[in-house]
């Protein structure tokens, strides 16, 4: 497993009943978390002094309720990386800390890389990757469905000073926009993308992984360019497993070498517990 332990600005405080408690920032958290299946042993009362609470429905769904006033949004670093954060419909908070374990290995390759580097991030949200590729010296092509994660990337990018790296934000259908490429003759130097379980794009196209990952993976490969830095496949889909993905890197791209692992976040109260938040699988160049 890689497990994001250097972010100072996040801390998942602790895990318990079907919830998880964390700091980002100053501020507080109670967000749902399925994998949370066990019970806690300590106490600890800052379950009680949440700012921010996301109560799930059973009907589907759910709402906050704030116990402090917060700022409509407010900013967390990584490093020398910085986000906008802010409690949003289904949970969410527009980051993801556990990628911080990717953001570092795209910062890593990238900056061993000499002259011109071109990335493309597919179904990119709100950039986490794009800032790390634009931080590393790349060119970026950050390309979303929904127009409001690409607005809150451009924001995230003019935080991170970086608002002077030559990034390209469009909204648009993923695989629509890869089709065009491939006609194009565009080539890149490494590939990110974290699909959906189940979307549709802005045209109303249906996505659903498990019929949809594969092909798409051989689509993307056309991209590359002569030598890639890497090629990096992202899932939150409950059931895939990593060697899954290791497979699909295998068999869709030529040679090089694969590895997946589940990505994960030390629990703070309990010294030996870390929290699986997904699965990534990495390629490149052998």
């Amino acid at each position: 497993m890689w497990v994001a332990s250097g972010f100072s600005d996040y801390e998942c405080i602790d895990a318990k009943d079907g919830e998880k408690l964390e700091r980002w920032g100053s501020y507080i958290l109670r967000r749902p978390d399925p994998q949370v299946i066990w019970k806690s042993t300590k106490e600890n009362d800052l379950w009680d002094k949440a700012d921010a609470h996301y109560h799930r429905s059973s009907k589907g769904g759910g709402q906050w309720t704030f116990n402090s006033k917060l700022p409509e949004k407010w900013t967390v670093s990584y490093k020398v990386l910085r986000f906008y954060i802010k409690p949003m419909g289904f949970k969410h908070t527009g980051l993801f800390p556990e990628q911080a374990v990717n953001w570092d290995y795209i910062i890593d390759k990238l900056s061993k890389r000499k002259g011109q580097k071109k990335v493309l991030n597919l179904f990119a949200y709100t950039g986490g990757a794009t800032v790390a590729a634009a931080y590393a010296g790349a060119d970026v092509v950050h390309v979303d469905a929904s127009k409001g994660m690409v607005t809150w990337a451009k924001e995230n990018l003019h935080l991170s000073n970086l608002g002077n790296r030559f990034v390209r934000f469009i909204v648009d259908d993923c695989e629509k926009f890869v089709e065009r490429e491939i006609r194009r003759g565009n080539k890149y130097d490494g590939i990110i993308m974290d699909p959906p379980s189940y979307g549709r794009g802005p045209n109303g196209e249906v996505w659903k992984l498990e019929d949809k990952l594969f092909d798409f993976v051989l689509k993307a490969k056309r991209l590359l360019s002569d030598e890639p830095a890497f090629f990096i496949i992202n899932s939150y889909t409950t059931g895939l497993q990593p060697q899954v993905i290791k497979n699909i890197l295998h068999m869709a791209l030529d040679g090089g070498k694969a590895e997946a692992g589940e990505i994960g976040l030390p629990i703070a109260s309990h010294k030996n517990l870390i929290l699986p938040c997904g699965a990534t699988g990495r390629w490149e160049i052998g």
